[in-house]
């Protein structure tokens, strides 16, 4: 019993070292697979990465269930806000409370802001995102009593990014929503998801919340592998749709800040840094922009990139992009140093 007690108490002086030097007191993360760190690894779904060669440069080669080959974009975040190198996923049963205490993922790879697009491969559904937040806040407030875990929940920085499933996984692919929604209808449908919410997650507290908007997804590999007709070049109907989706997410920003008295909410747009690297892959240290470094890289994802293909890249730095649709950790780096001296400078 005193051991236990003991123990708690040197995990608790633990924390409140690291925040005297942390930015924040924690990063929360919501959204796809650009920022999940591991919860698809618990869910029947196809959509995973818990194998090799995914994470084959961090964690001592061993997969975590990121989508790249290290480390992404959030957990840069929340080295540089001083928080901790890596931010753990909810479900993933190795960390608990005093692991999530400084910082938590609940995002889930192939999901959107719809839930049909969650449908699509039996995926955690944005709004289950929050439900298993709203346990979080509960866990937290028996850890570290209520005062404290209300004081932490309202410093902390969230981060939401997710939106690119809903267009190229769905809405382009399924007739389900093209038959009731042009793009443009679609485009608000999803705004309309984003701000309610941002809006319940204020309700409950949060304070910091940064808002990404969608990469230039007319580039992925993938997407430029269908693109044959154009010679593989970038669809830009689709990055089109992606800035334009930028803008109604900036509106619902500004719209949203004037609506709810107190809210610090910034758009975290990654698409003109991720469009200049690929259309200037060299200026920035890389070789190769159009196709992955996983596999054939041009369709390769999930169980296609896999230990057993031979074509697979010695070394993901030269690459933009670690399989068909995602970056690599190298890019994960520059993006998120990128939006922390940009968009999130006013939280730091």
């Amino acid at each position: 019993m005193y051991k236990v007690m003991a123990w708690l108490f040197l995990a608790q002086l633990l924390i409140q070292i690291l925040r005297i030097h942390a930015k924040v007191p924690a990063i929360i993360v919501f959204g796809d697979s650009s920022v999940d760190s591991g919860n698809n690894n618990q869910v029947q779904t196809i959509l995973k990465s818990n194998f090799e060669p995914y994470g084959r440069d961090f964690n001592e080669g061993r997969p975590t269930g990121r989508f790249s080959n290290g480390r992404l974009a959030t957990d840069f975040i929340s080295e540089a806000f001083g928080v901790k190198p890596v931010v753990p996923a909810y479900l993933d049963p190795t960390y608990h409370i005093t692991d999530f205490a400084t910082g938590v993922c609940f995002a889930s790879a192939g999901t959107g802001y719809d839930n049909a697009t969650s449908n699509v491969l039996s995926v955690i559904p944005f709004w289950k995102e929050l439900e298993y937040y709203k346990e979080y806040q509960k866990q937290l407030r028996d850890y570290l009593g209520h005062q404290k875990a209300d004081e932490v929940l309202s410093e902390s920085l969230y981060l939401i990014s997710l939106g690119t499933n809903d267009f190229l996984e769905n809405y382009y692919i399924l007739p389900g929503r093209r038959l009731k929604f042009s793009v443009e209808e679609y485009q608000s449908f999803l705004v309309g998801i984003a701000g309610n919410f941002i809006t319940e997650l204020f309700q409950l507290g949060a304070r910091k919340i940064s808002l990404s908007g969608l990469p230039p997804m007319g580039c992925l590999p993938l997407e430029r592998t269908t693109n044959i007709l154009s010679r593989r070049d970038c669809v830009e109907k689709y990055n089109n749709v992606a800035g334009d989706f930028n803008g109604k997410l900036q509106e619902l920003v500004v719209k949203l800040k004037k609506e709810l008295s107190g809210i610090r909410l910034v758009l975290t747009n990654p698409f003109d840094i991720l469009l200049e690297i690929i259309q200037s892959p060299h200026s920035f240290g890389f070789e190769e922009a159009a196709v992955a470094c996983c596999a054939t890289g041009v369709v390769e994802m999930g169980y296609m990139c896999n230990k057993f293909n031979p074509l697979t890249c010695a070394d993901a730095d030269k690459y933009v992009f670690w399989d068909a649709f995602h970056p690599t950790e190298k890019t994960n780096w520059i993006v998120a140093d990128h939006v922390v001296k940009h968009s999130l400078a006013e939280f730091l």
